[in-house]
């Protein structure tokens, strides 16, 4: 009897009577403003979501897992190697390189640049960097023929185009009757490449095959290490660990985190920190329960003494308005889901629009990466957001619903 008695009173008193429409307002105030904060934190966690899964995807598409070299800079029987590693699982792929940083001259312009030797067949299954390929095709780069890829603001600062003949030259040294002058060699631009904006991928890389960086940088037929690919790029540093012990103390393995670790940390721990300043707003709006049901109890004073006279004990007067201000938080908090999830959905066609109408530009590549405003919306972050809603929500209840347990049923129907 106890607990369907305290629901319904409790559900009945959230509509307030017609002299007492302000109590309805302030109630109605306090569950839009619940509504509001958890509709701006849903979608600017979903932007930050957004923002996260194109860094990493950029990242990824360019940056290999985990890095296999040595300590005394070169790689002897990388064949060898390549076939050890086929006996770890969570290895699926493996690809030689040699890499070094030269400096890329033509036409009175020098840059530079840091030159990899790559085998293409084996590097379309290691990156995306085949795809990526805005002219020419990562397939032209040949044993002996001497191609070079560059990327897009590298060939634009070079003004170099396909079919151009650019100068390499390496800090390595060549004895010749002149004497000792650097080692360089002339290639053809076979290929451009566009990895996107952000971490100079297309300002600072190029690529030639294996065979021509063995003979330009000096290697023989050793590399300078193997790329691997892992099947789960986030437990790349604790299988780096694993590998580590299973090889020669010269090996050196690093990983994608050890370059851009830190950088996914900060925008982990900012993403941490918005949503912890965003829920402020949530808990600003649920606080105001406390001011609308203290209005409430004040005004059902009556009304909880006749139902004390009638037997109700404390604790069904208290469970009457921690329903009342549940109810409140509880749609709210539902208000607020349906317009998170539908902003969330479609900010990057609103922003566009806002963009085209206005003709203004919100988003620059070369500041955020993008162009658009991304958006990804993961489940945990919106049940996380729900729970801090609903018991915020339900702690504004508990002081009011407290009082008017604790009211004399005869003070109050004194002057009644």
């Amino acid at each position: 009897m106890f607990r369907p008695a305290a629901l319904f009173i409790g559900l009945r008193y959230t509509r307030a009577k017609r002299r007492n429409h302000f109590i309805s307002f302030i109630s109605l105030v306090s569950m839009i403003g619940i509504a509001l904060g958890i509709t701006v934190l849903i979608t600017v966690l979903s932007v930050m979501n957004g923002f996260d899964r194109e860094i990493k995807k950029r990242v990824f598409s360019m940056v290999a897992p985990m890095t296999i070299s040595s300590n005394t800079g070169y790689v002897a029987d990388w064949q060898g190697l390549q076939k050890l590693l086929k006996q770890y699982p969570y290895i699926t792929n493996s690809a030689p390189f040699a890499t070094g940083e030269v400096l890329l001259n033509y036409s009175g312009s020098t840059q530079p640049a840091i030159v990899s030797g790559i085998l293409p067949d084996e590097e379309s299954r290691m990156s995306e960097l085949a795809d990526k390929m805005v002219q020419g095709k990562l397939s032209n780069l040949k044993s002996g023929e001497f191609g070079i890829v560059l990327g897009e603001n590298l060939a634009t600062l070079l003004d170099a185009n396909l079919g151009d003949k650019i100068t390499v030259v390496t800090p390595q040294v060549s004895l010749t009757p002149a004497g000792v002058i650097p080692r360089f060699k002339r290639f053809t631009v076979v290929g451009i490449f566009r990895a996107g904006s952000g971490f100079g991928f297309d300002r600072g890389l190029s690529f030639i095959h294996l065979d021509d960086a063995q003979k330009l940088l000096g290697l023989g037929n050793n590399v300078t290490g193997l790329h691997l690919n892992v099947n789960d790029v986030f437990a790349a540093p604790m299988l780096a660990d694993k590998l580590r012990t299973q090889l020669t103390s010269t090996a050196n393995i690093t990983t994608w985190a050890d370059q851009f670790g830190e950088f996914f940390h900060a925008i982990q721990m900012e993403k941490t920190m918005m949503f912890l300043i965003l829920l402020l707003i949530i808990a600003v709006a649920a606080f105001n329960l406390v001011s609308t049901l203290m209005m409430v109890v004040s005004e059902k004073e009556p009304d909880i003494a006749i139902l004390r006279t009638f037997g109700a004990t404390p604790r069904m007067i208290m469970a009457v308005f921690i329903v009342q201000g549940g109810v409140i938080g509880f749609f709210g908090t539902l208000l607020g889901l349906a317009g998170g999830l539908a902003l969330a959905w479609n900010v990057t066609d609103i922003v566009n629009w806002i963009q085209d109408v206005f003709h203004v530009q919100f988003m620059s590549s070369s500041v955020y990466f993008v162009n658009y405003l991304p958006s990804e919306i993961e489940l945990s972050d919106v049940i996380k957001i729900c729970t801090a809603s609903l018991v915020l929500s339900l702690l504004a209840t508990i002081y009011p619903a407290w009082r008017a347990s604790k009211m004399d049923p005869v003070e109050s129907l004194r002057y009644e």
